[in-house]
């Protein structure tokens, strides 16, 4: 079951970068050109990783409850900030709206609910949550980068820009900080929850 179930969350995620591929190809009409705009993202590059993660996890594979941990933080990231900051700004219609509900809103929950299901229990350490920041503090580094060298800033709270490079680092600072303190909790989760399973991942 446990597999199966990983199964559904990894076709959720390869499905939602298809869709979203296809939606960005046929605009731009270029391979290479779709993937560099797609990969300006978090919500696909994290939709990735947990694509290839889960998918591990279908056929069988080892993967440590500190990734699993992560990545459910990670995409619980992307679900939470699309909701609370980002939903609305644009307009979707049809692939595109398809890809943005399955990226932002039924990969977060799926993952979630694999995780408090099956994801093996009482296994994460308290120092976890400050590895886990590493990755949002990370892509915020590279999106700036990208952002510093022309690129557009692909999201409104990090377009130095319009922001100023001081309320950009603060915004940076406020997500790294609601990242670490939302670790914090999964970890506490995890030492009581009484599903999932209590050997390795498989």
């Amino acid at each position: 079951m446990s597999r199966i179930a990983a199964a559904l969350v990894a076709i959720v995620c390869w499905a939602g970068l298809a869709i979203q591929f296809s939606a960005t190809y046929g605009s731009l009409h270029h391979v290479l050109a779709s993937l560099w705009v797609l990969a300006r993202f978090f919500t696909i590059i994290t939709n990735l990783f947990l694509a290839v993660t889960m998918t591990a996890v279908a056929i069988g594979r080892r993967v440590s409850p500190f990734i699993l941990g992560g990545m459910s933080l990670a995409i619980l990231l992307v679900g939470v900030v699309y909701a609370t900051l980002l939903a609305g700004l644009h307009a979707l219609t049809g692939p595109a709206l398809v890809a943005d509900i399955l990226l932002h809103k039924v990969s977060p929950v799926a993952m979630a609910l694999w995780w408090l299901l099956f994801a093996p229990r009482a296994r994460l350490r308290r120092s976890a949550p400050w590895w886990w920041a590493v990755y949002p503090l990370a892509y915020f580094g590279y999106a700036l980068g990208r952002g510093a060298l022309g690129d557009k800033y692909p999201y409104p709270f990090m377009d130095v820009g319009k922001l100023g490079w001081p309320q950009t680092a603060l915004n940076a600072a406020g997500i790294a900080f609601a990242f670490i303190i939302a670790g914090f909790i999964l970890v506490w989760v995890d030492s009581w929850r009484p599903l999932g399973s209590k050997g390795a991942s498989r």
